[in-house]
């Protein structure tokens, strides 16, 4: 799957993913509207309303984009109704040739976290059959809890040729409490970074690992360190935007052939119509001020990077 995503960065030449994740506040009244109309103000009608303003949405962008991310919370919120709207999300997204990247965090004791690989990137045994389930093509993963944590994931990701995005340094204001903490001199994160690099090792694809790490737009200087630690593992950076990463700021998380990172941007994507520079396209108009912010994007980081 990472020759995949590599391919469909080369042909649309944009190094970026849009997060799908919805708020309720994001969506526009008429949307919600027409939901409520037919399943009322319930988490039913909440659930449609996600997938209608999702599917909008990617509609408007999937021939410019090589990969989206959907955020599996955004969807728990509304119970077992925004899990139905997630799986509708997945499998639409992969219709439409996409990267579907499962920002679900999970991390857990070796049997609970194989429980979860299977659920999400695998297949599960009933009686005499095998079904996959969500079916995502990468998955984030937290490696706190240790080797015996990631182990179940990357079996998984053997079998069924799919990937992983392993937490290293995250993108939130507070992530230095643990993760910039020293150890034997090195901070936590770096440890972290060369046990990606150990696990990726052997699940290479063409010329880089289906076992790839997140890292923050938010730490450039970081993100260059792990760059070196992490040569052949492709990094998820999420925080551009909204969040304070800079176009100017991700130039080190690429390699020198131009690949190696592709950055996320969510909220900026999804609820550009709220925003003054896209304003002018209006609220029934909002799936078409995303595309227009995915234009700006790409063009904002190819030009930073130079590509």
């Amino acid at each position: 799957m990472i020759n995949k995503l590599i391919q469909n960065i080369q042909k649309t030449n944009a190094p970026i993913v849009v997060g799908l994740d919805p708020m309720l506040n994001y969506i526009p009244p008429h949307i919600q509207k027409r939901a409520f109309a037919e399943f009322g103000e319930t988490l039913e009608g909440a659930a449609e309303a996600i997938w209608q303003y999702n599917k909008e949405i990617v509609d408007a962008v999937y021939d410019l984009i090589p990969a989206v991310k959907p955020q599996i919370a955004m969807y728990e919120q509304f119970g077992i109704e925004g899990l139905k709207a997630f799986q509708k999300t997945v499998n639409y997204c992969k219709e439409k040739n996409l990267v579907v990247i499962g920002d679900i965090k999970r991390g857990d004791i070796g049997s609970t976290s194989e429980a979860y690989a299977v659920g999400h990137l695998g297949k599960v045994q009933v009686g005499s059959k095998r079904y996959s389930c969500f079916d995502e093509d990468f998955v984030t993963v937290n490696p706190y809890l240790g080797s015996d944590g990631i182990k179940p994931f990357v079996d998984v990701c053997k079998e069924e040729k799919k990937g992983l995005f392993i937490l290293v340094k995250t993108s939130n204001q507070s992530s230095g409490e643990f993760q910039d903490r020293l150890i034997d001199g090195k901070p936590l994160y770096e440890h972290v970074g060369e046990k990606v690099a150990k696990w990726g090792e052997d699940c290479m694809g063409d010329s880089y690992s289906y076992i790839g790490a997140v890292v923050g737009a938010t730490y450039p200087k970081m993100g260059e360190i792990l760059r070196k630690i992490m040569p052949k593992s492709f990094i998820l950076v999420p925080g551009y935007g909204a969040q304070g990463g800079k176009a100017e700021d991700l130039k080190p998380y690429f390699n020198e052939d131009g690949l190696g990172a592709i950055i996320n941007s969510s909220r900026g994507i999804i609820a550009a119509y709220k925003q003054e520079a896209y304003k002018h396209f209006g609220e029934t108009a909002f799936a078409d001020a995303s595309r227009q912010a995915v234009l700006d994007m790409i063009a904002d980081i190819n030009q930073a990077i130079g590509r």
